[in-house]
């Protein structure tokens, strides 16, 4: 039989946390961002769950071929734009709206010969100080896309750098306010945290909302509310069995390093994955598992291909603590439990967006097909 450990994606969960922004954003479009393949989910795995979107944001023209070839017609915007001329041949024949940035691209669209003008976002630098153009140049930049042939309407972008935390967005808010005020074209602000904490203002939800972590079940502004407190659903689930069993005495240690030392008879479990799968390397002994549906935690280093966790609380529990016995890395367990990937990111001092898109790509994948 093949190694048993498997990534579960849960449709029903993407089609819940879907509405859950609709009610978040109420009279708002809603971008289904699927940057990095569905962070890590799969385009193809999440598209049906997912149409219900009003468009599909990501970055690769590739991965907007993809959603082409799933006989999707509506709109595909390319978040950070287009990276060299010839790509405008693509977005004329796909149909793409896309950002633009910076004075390149302005200067591809002015070359580019199509008898379609195309549908831009214009992006205003509020803050965030990765792309988009200076206040000061918003609208020179405007002015000049406004001229071209080339250009059809012309929409505005920006993006929060505190949505999630106790700065907020009104700053940035007021800027973008005071640069597009009289300027026509729809609007997108709000990412998932802003959606989530502020969709209610109609300034902050605007035309579009921008939707990425939340889809997938995860929280924005963890620690001060996790995905439960949202009414978020986990979209993937990472589970395992244990492939062998050990019997420790007191002053036995767990691993590479001996990372942990056991302070009594303890029952402990070795389940089939690593780090080569994915599992963070950093989560060292503490970090929250489920075996039958029981919490529990880890002992000891991640190994390339195993890890240990502990089994006392599965005993107690009454439930099997033996070989066969179902791991739950995150995600859902078959009896109910739910263990959040922010628990584990948060052990591993990162975010859930890096867990779910370095799961390995050996480690199969599958659709479940029951409610979640």
């Amino acid at each position: 039989m093949p190694r048993p450990i498997l990534a579960t994606i849960h449709p029903a969960a993407l089609r819940h946390n879907l509405e859950r922004a609709r009610r978040a954003a109420p009279d708002a479009r809603v971008w289904a961002v699927v940057k990095a393949n569905a962070y890590g989910h799969g385009i193809e795995r999440v598209f049906d769950a997912l149409r219900g979107a009003d468009g599909f944001a990501l970055l690769d023209l590739d991965e907007a071929r993809r959603l082409r070839a799933l006989d999707w017609r509506g709109p595909i915007l390319l978040l950070e734009g287009v990276f060299e001329p010839r790509d405008l041949e693509l977005c004329s024949r796909l149909d793409l709206w896309h950002t633009v940035h910076c004075d390149q691209q302005i200067d591809w669209l002015a070359r580019h010969k199509t008898q379609v003008p195309q549908r831009v976002f214009l992006k205003l630098n509020s803050g965030m100080n990765r792309l988009g153009f200076a206040p000061h140049r918003l609208r020179s930049a405007w002015a000049r896309l406004d001229a071209l042939p080339q250009v059809g309407e012309i929409g505005f972008i920006t993006h929060f750098s505190d949505a999630d935390g106790p700065r907020g967005t009104a700053r940035q808010l007021a800027v973008f306010d005071e640069v597009t005020r009289d300027l026509p074209g729809e609007r997108t602000l709000a990412n998932s945290a802003a959606t989530l904490r502020q969709g209610g203002q109609p300034a902050v939800r605007a035309d579009w909302v921008r939707t990425g972590i939340l889809l997938y079940g995860s929280s924005p502004d963890l620690p001060e509310r996790s995905a439960a407190d949202w009414d978020l659903r986990p979209a993937m689930t990472l589970a395992t069995r244990i492939i062998g069993i050990q019997q420790l005495d007191s002053g036995d240690t767990v691993g590479y390093g001996s990372r942990f030392t056991a302070d009594g008879p303890l029952r402990l479990g070795v389940a089939a994955c690593g780090y080569a799968d994915g599992y963070p390397r950093h989560c060292g002994t503490g970090t929250p598992v489920l075996v039958e549906g029981v919490r529990t935690r880890l002992l000891g280093r991640v190994s390339m291909d195993m890890l240990a966790v502990d089994l006392t609380p599965v005993q107690a529990a009454g439930r099997p603590a033996d070989v066969g016995a179902e791991v739950t890395l995150w995600g859902r367990a078959r009896d109910g439990a739910v263990l959040s990937i922010d628990e584990v990111a948060q052990a591993a001092g990162t975010v859930g967006y890096e867990l779910m898109c370095a799961v390995a790509p050996r480690v199969p994948v599958a659709v479940d097909a029951e409610p979640a």
